[in-house]
């Protein structure tokens, strides 16, 4: 005899059947993604969650989840959850609309579109960054000579940078804290708030990780407004250009710098944010999206050839 309780029936459309379709299938999609329209497909096809899970290779109450969040939310629901804040007010085609506007149109009685009422900060962190101090000086390259290091070190602590780039003027805000946590990024938020004009909207560029993401960092931006958040795609934080000057920090800063405490080490990091914004520099993408995914194409060829010829 069946018990529990009766599971709710699972029917597509004939649209939601091509989107799945597709989604299931397309090279480009998320790993994630696919995998919740093939459980949707299955289980619209009239399989039991234990069947499906079977055929998935994946637990039931993975099924069960999101079976009932397609149920509840169709397509919307197998996405990732909903940004902190207010509820999305402006669809993919108004900001197409807006795009093509302002490419293709000029403002009365103005030569070009004004970005002046809005701010777009990338926003990350640099966690557990050590305070390293070398057993012997580094000796610098010279003529017939490269570079020496030991290869052996002191640690003395570890710090953590939070930093906020403006996309637009290249300037960094930035934050240092000795710990890693929602708490220590909600100040940082506060400092953010403290240091934008009032009059502005804030569009926050970061990525899915758990600490952006808790109870009180949900709540902070529900009670602004004015800040919107847009997520980079799961294992796609390089998209954020914040991480391009954390490349320079490393670069220029902390990979030769001999640091006997932590506090010499923040103390390095703060100088080397002063000096970098008392001549700031917005980063510019040089390849367009489609060299970029022609890029990872050709290495995933290569990767796929070199895989071929050694089975």
């Amino acid at each position: 005899m069946r018990t529990g309780r009766p599971k709710r029936p699972l029917v597509v459309s004939r649209e939601e059947r091509e989107t799945l379709d597709s989604l299931a299938h397309r090279s480009r999609t998320a790993p994630q993604l696919a995998r919740r329209a093939r459980i949707v497909l299955a289980c619209a096809d009239g399989l039991d969650n234990k069947v499906v899970a079977k055929k998935l290779r994946m637990t039931p109450q993975t099924v069960g989840r999101w079976r009932r969040r397609f149920i509840a939310d169709r397509l919307d629901g197998l996405y990732d959850e909903p940004r902190p804040g207010t509820p999305r007010k402006i669809t993919d085609a108004q900001v197409e609309a807006i795009v093509i506007r302002t490419l293709e149109s000029k403002p009365r009685g103005a030569t070009q579109w004004s970005v002046r009422s809005m701010l777009v900060l990338c926003v990350d962190e640099k966690s557990q960054i050590q305070a390293l101090d070398r057993t012997q000086p580094l000796l610098p390259m010279r003529p017939g000579q490269i570079e020496h290091r030991t290869h052996d070190y002191k640690r003395h602590g570890t710090t953590s940078l939070f930093a906020a780039l403006d996309v637009k003027t290249g300037k960094v805000l930035g934050q240092i804290h000795r710990r890693h946590r929602s708490v220590e990024f909600r100040r940082f938020l506060d400092a953010i708030e403290d240091n934008v004009p009032v009059d502005l909207d804030v569009h926050v560029i970061m990525d899915n990780y758990g600490t952006h993401k808790t109870a009180i960092i949900r709540n902070w931006f529900a009670k602004r407004p004015r800040f919107h958040v847009h997520f980079t795609p799961t294992y796609g934080s390089w998209l954020n250009l914040v991480e391009r000057w954390f490349a320079e920090l490393t670069r220029k800063q902390i990979r030769r710098g001999s640091h006997r405490s932590v506090p010499e080490l923040e103390k390095a990091i703060r100088e080397f944010i002063d000096v970098h914004n008392s001549e700031p520099k917005p980063f510019v993408w040089t390849k367009t999206a489609d060299e970029i995914l022609a890029s990872i194409a050709r290495f995933a060829q290569r990767t796929l050839n070199t895989h071929a010829s050694t089975n």
